[in-house]
Parts: C-alpha cells; structure tokens; sequence
C-alpha cells in the first residue's frame, strides 16, 4: 500500500522503496545510500523541517546496518504534523551514508552515535567521532556479531 508521500515521490520521479505504514500509520520508506542526501534536500524543501530522532540498528548477524530517520512537516496551523520514517541501508563491511547535518542540524550527535555504536560513516559530518565510547576503544558494541573483550582481563592488565 503506498501512502501519500510515496506517491508524490513516485510522481516526480524520485527512486525510493515503500515499506508500509508502522502501528501509528506512520508511513515508512527506503532510500539508497547514495540517493539520501539528495532526496533529504527535497524532503527539507517539501515541508519535511524537523527531524524527530536519528538512530540505528543491526539488522541481523552479519547483515546490513539500518540508519533511521523520523522527520516531520510541521506547518502553522496544523494539529497532527505529517510524519514519515526514512530506512537507509547500508553494507557491514564499508558502511557510508551520507550525512545530513547539513539540512538538519539536530542530527549532529544522533548520527555520531550510530557512528560509534554501529560503524556508520556519515560522509560529510563535520566532526565525526566517537561521542560515548573512548576514541582508543576497538569495535562497535551494538552490532550482533560484536564480542565484548574480557572485563576482567581488562582489570588484571592494569
């Protein structure tokens, strides 16, 4: 079923893949990385002005890596805001997404978070770096496949 959005994207051209509705009918769709930033300006110019949250997740043991987008038109006047999902997909092994700080600024920390958490590189952010985890720690602690070093061998070393 393509919801409203889908079809304008469809209308003018613009590649994308609907994924459904979610529980609170919020429409989902899926971009390719490399078409992301270019449809994140459309959006932005469509109404898409506020970007809820950014997170990211693995999707299965040796998968893909989902980054996701929760972006909402909110216009004057309006009591229920259009909101849509957006799902980039990218491959474990090089993981590139581009950024989109630079039409969305709130994004800054979201999407350094799925950097150091997942891997993702967000091509383009201005200051890409580890925000939780140590810049000497090894690894990304939130993918399936990731094995935590020892706590305790940990101590003994120091």
């Amino acid at each position: 079923m393509q919801g409203r959005l889908s079809a304008w994207l469809v209308k003018h051209g613009i590649i994308h893949r609907s994924l459904g509705f979610d529980y609170q009918g919020i429409e989902t769709l899926q971009i390719k990385p490399e078409d992301w930033h270019s449809i994140a300006v459309i959006l932005y110019v469509y109404g898409y002005n506020y970007l809820r949250c950014q997170c990211a997740y693995d999707v299965a043991p040796g998968g893909l890596l989902a980054s996701v987008y929760h972006l909402t038109r909110i216009e004057y006047g309006v009591d229920q805001p259009e909101e849509v999902c957006i799902k980039v997909f990218a491959s474990r092994r090089h993981p590139r997404i581009p950024s989109v700080f630079w039409v969305w600024k709130g994004v800054d920390f979201q999407e350094r978070e799925s950097y150091d958490m997942l891997g993702i590189s967000y091509d383009n952010h201005p200051r890409l770096k580890r925000i939780l985890m140590p810049e000497s720690w090894i690894g990304w602690p939130l993918r399936k496949d990731y094995i935590a070093p020892n706590f305790y061998e940990i101590q003994d070393a120091h």
